[in-house]
């Protein structure tokens, strides 16, 4: 067991966007003191930081007297090199393990460790060759996704190839890089689980989150989302194996495919908080944030009750193509809340914000925060 880290002590943050932005906050409310190391200057998570510190991942020097200031370290994205977990954790706790980081951030290892242990995941191989790649979709089938097995997410690293003459050009695009083909699925939903996981072992989950894409990059999440009691009790049952499996301290989120005959596969795995649960800041009794810290810092895991019904719609540069949103017309509706990341420049894509929407029930929820951000776009 490691010792408890309490109130008063320095949390650092490897990573400095929203993610640990929303994670420092919830530490400054409880208490704590946050550092965050990045290569960025003037980041989200840096504006309400105590402290901080600018440098390369890959710059060890600095990551090691980084972690000599503060008592744990956690990180808000898996796209952190292993090595600079590794050189945090010579000073002091790392949580999740650098393990569980090295795992889940490359595709490849991360679903060979998940069919290996027996989750059920979409048919895949791996790609290093233009021959790996022909007899990969000879293997998995037509249509199947072609990802990097490295450094992917929102979409990026990816195509769909639905002919074999759109392989080769489709390698190409992603650099010729190290991949993973996998399987289509035509799934019915999109879900994801967002639980967390106590050194002793304890275990907590929200319930599943139904998730809905636009351009590859999350778009709405509502919870709890609308499926049978048995695909709810069997989501959350996999989240706990997984968990277990790989010894994960914090909090970590399972995507899931919900298939047309009901059956559920993993499509990934997130070591942190995640985008779909954001919402648990406004309609949870202790949020995803809270819970990572509680989690990481060996304090007792928070209560995950649902207080109302929730949905939430990422905001995306693409809103400041017309101008400032209009923020005091979404404001106007009393159920939902605003949430902004602090980023200087709107780019089309580039997640900016998100609201949140509480209702009576999760169609309302859904109904009501898509209104509100439609009201952000203003009338010429």
């Amino acid at each position: 067991m490691i010792p408890r880290v309490l109130p008063g002590a320095a949390i650092g943050i490897l990573g400095s966007g929203q993610l640990g932005r929303m994670l420092a906050l919830a530490a400054r409310r409880m208490g704590y003191r946050v550092h965050t190391l990045s290569p960025d200057r003037d980041s989200p998570t840096a504006q309400v930081a105590d402290v901080e510190v600018t440098a390369a991942y890959d710059d060890l020097d600095a990551v090691r007297a980084f972690a000599r200031g503060v008592s744990v370290v956690t990180f808000e994205f898996e796209n952190v090199p292993f090595a600079t977990a590794e050189a945090c954790a010579a000073i002091v706790p790392v949580r999740p393990r650098g393990a569980v980081l090295h795992t889940t951030q490359h595709r490849l290892r991360e679903k060979g460790f998940l069919a290996g242990a027996g989750f059920p995941v979409p048919p895949f191989s791996a790609v290093r060759s233009a021959g790996d790649l022909e007899a990969a979709l000879a293997r998995v089938g037509l249509p199947a996704v072609l990802k990097t097995a490295a450094f992917g997410y929102d979409g990026k690293g990816q195509a769909l190839v639905e002919r074999p003459e759109q392989a080769a050009s489709a390698w190409e695009a992603l650099g010729r890089a190290e991949a993973i083909v996998e399987a289509f699925v035509d799934f019915d939903r999109e879900l994801s689980v967002v639980a967390a996981r106590g050194e002793d072992g304890a275990f907590a989950d929200y319930g599943v989150f139904w998730n809905t894409h636009d351009r590859h990059i999350l778009d709405l999440s509502v919870l709890p989302a609308p499926v049978p009691a048995v695909v709810a009790r069997e989501a959350a049952r996999l989240a706990r194996a997984i968990l277990d499996a790989l010894d994960v301290v914090g909090v970590t989120c399972i995507e899931l495919f919900l298939d047309k005959r009901g059956g559920l596969l993993v499509n990934e795995l997130a070591p942190r908080p995640h985008n779909s649960g954001h919402l648990t800041v406004d309609a949870a009794v202790t949020s995803q944030f809270e819970q990572q810290l509680r989690a990481v810092c060996g304090l007792p895991l928070g209560s995950t009750e649902l207080l109302r019904p929730a949905a939430m719609a990422n905001l995306l540069g693409d809103l400041w193509a017309a101008g400032e949103p209009d923020w005091a017309a979404a404001c106007a509706l009393p159920d939902v809340k605003l949430h902004l990341y602090g980023k200087r420049a709107a780019r089309p894509g580039r997640k900016m914000g998100h609201l949140t929407a509480l209702a009576a029930t999760p169609e309302e929820a859904r109904a009501r925060v898509l209104a509100a951000r439609a009201a952000l776009v203003r009338r010429t």
